[in-house]
């Protein structure tokens, strides 16, 4: 990859690189309730690839998928780090994906579904966060249960047990730590989606920008960057995706 001047410019207007950060997304960033550092695999990219532009980076957080991609729509950052999904695409340019991540459905221990295909079925209340991928996702795919909106992914199963819904829907990690953390809860075997979480910037910048950004991409997965990284937050469940 030849990072020129034009592309370095491209993708810091406001002299560094401002890199939307999902803390929504648990496999992907987290901050430390102690210090308020942010940290995680997406983190680790966009310092990696600040230093490959050999520019200073700008962290903008935020607690939903749906605001972390608005702020890249709107140019308040210049990437992100979103899952796939055709209405994220308007206004955005996103790379092949480099972490594939499992979507799984959350029940209580009598409830009496066993398998994901037993969800859509008229009078099944599912509980998913508002604007993720999940509920972009299951708003197309559900025909006949109903879906409930929880402010964010972090507050699915809350959600889900306050308004004793029947199934919870989101990242198959976070739900795995919250039945154990709980109890009484079980996930359903498999999943019911694979998300294909990859980089983003706007539009806007350019074809240049959209494939230096791409091209950095293949390069972390290629040279083991993302799998390290993953091994390295601890990260199970998450599979480096293949390349482009």
């Amino acid at each position: 990859m030849t990072i020129t001047p034009d592309i370095i410019k491209a993708f810091t207007p406001a002299g560094s690189l401002r890199a939307s950060i999902n803390l929504g997304n648990p496999i992907l960033a987290k901050q430390d309730p102690q210090s308020g550092e942010v940290g995680g695999v997406s983190v680790d990219l966009a310092r990696a690839f600040a230093r490959k532009l050999g520019v200073s980076l700008e962290l903008v957080v935020f607690d939903t998928a749906a605001k972390s991609v608005e702020a890249v729509r709107s140019e308040k950052a210049d990437i992100g780090f979103f899952a796939i999904d055709p209405l994220r695409g308007e206004g955005m340019r996103f790379t092949a994906p480099y972490v594939l991540i499992e979507g799984a459905y959350l029940v209580r221990q009598d409830s009496p579904l066993q398998d994901n295909a037993e969800v859509d079925r008229t009078g099944t209340r599912v509980v998913v966060g508002k604007g993720s991928a999940y509920d972009l996702y299951l708003t197309r795919e559900l025909k006949s249960a109903s879906i409930e909106r929880a402010p964010s992914s972090p507050e699915v199963v809350p959600a889900f047990l306050a308004q004793n819904a029947d199934v919870a829907a989101g990242v198959k990690q976070q739900l795995e730590g919250d039945a154990r953390k709980l109890g009484g809860l079980r996930l359903l075997p498999g999943r019911f989606m694979v998300i294909q979480q990859a980089m983003g910037t706007p539009a806007p910048r350019g074809e240049a920008a959209a494939k230096a950004l791409s091209a950095f991409v293949e390069e972390c997965k290629a040279s083991g960057f993302v799998a390290e990284a993953l091994a390295r937050h601890g990260i199970k469940g998450a599979s480096v995706a293949p390349a482009a």
